[in-house]
């Protein structure tokens, strides 16, 4: 039976990064889910100083209480599928808001996430697609003042071109509390492109 672990990092916001055995990058893992594959013994291989220990039971025998150190990037056995497409991250308002960084992209100017709407840049009504590709991040001011326009028509120019985030920059906007091992082992795969003006 497994107890609270013994803190590194914070608990409740520590996630693992879950690669397969190739190294190919998968999700962001829960640390329970992290002790299940290594008590399961498909560990292959990991990354980086452990972020968590765990305390299990005391064993009858010896007396002694056993632990678990987990680290925060683990690449599990299995089958790896090495020409495996990177899988296409869901569009939420949360990865919008976040691949825009929270700015209206009409008016630049930072609001919270409650503040701010998903603006299709070709209408809907108009044949506009619910793709990344077609959709910003607004203020509620500027989504109403575009109505059911393109901005060329609303005299509203975009700050920034909307674009579909490669799923390696999805998994750096998804988790606040990325630890340092797992950033740099993200950044180094990030795909390389010219920088999006903003």
């Amino acid at each position: 039976m497994l107890h609270e672990p013994r803190r590194r990092g914070d608990l409740h916001s520590t996630r693992v990064l879950s690669l397969d055995a190739a190294g190919r990058i998968l999700d962001w893992i829960s640390w329970q889910d992290a002790v299940c594959l290594y008590v399961r013994g498909v560990v292959a291989w990991t990354l980086g100083d452990p972020c968590l220990t765990i305390h299990g039971g005391t064993h009858r025998a010896s007396g002694l209480r056993s632990t678990l150190d987990l680290h925060p990037i683990v690449a599990s056995t299995g089958h790896c599928h090495h020409r495996a497409i990177d899988p296409s991250p869901a569009l939420t308002n949360a990865a919008l808001f976040a691949r825009d960084k929270q700015l209206c992209l009409y008016c630049g100017e930072h609001f919270s996430r409650q503040a701010l709407t998903r603006d299709h840049v070709v209408p809907s009504s108009r044949g506009g697609q619910d793709i990344w590709e077609n959709v910003v991040c607004a203020c509620v001011r500027c989504n109403l003042k575009k109505r059911n326009r393109t901005p060329q028509e609303a005299h509203m120019p975009l700050l920034a071109v909307p674009y579909r985030p490669s799923w390696v920059e999805h998994l750096i906007l998804s988790n606040r509390n990325i630890l340092a091992d797992q950033m740099d082992f993200l950044q180094a795969r990030m795909p390389k492109k010219p920088p999006r003006p903003i």
